[in-house]
């Protein structure tokens, strides 16, 4: 399967966002993109983070009160559970 090619414009400001966070990443910019995009179109990231988020919702709480640091207001939302 060959390779393909996205085009995406960004103003200024985007643009030097990007390029530090790529050389802060010892990479290129195209290459710091491609990375991102890749990691943003991978469902498992997608189900870990949302595994976390639920995780920490339904724990944190209890990790406050344990470990006596304050916990955030948990969500009233159910979208962030894993299946």
């Amino acid at each position: 399967m060959g390779k393909k090619q996205i085009n995406v414009r960004v103003d200024q400001d985007e643009y030097n966002v990007i390029a530090e966070r790529a050389a802060a990443a010892g990479m290129d910019v195209s290459e710091y993109a491609r990375r991102v995009l890749a990691d943003e179109g991978n469902d498992l990231r997608h189900r870990f983070l949302g595994a976390g988020e639920y995780f920490a919702q339904e724990w944190g709480p209890h990790f406050a009160e344990r470990f006596g640091h304050p916990a955030p207001e948990a969500k009233d939302d159910t979208q962030g559970r894993a299946a």
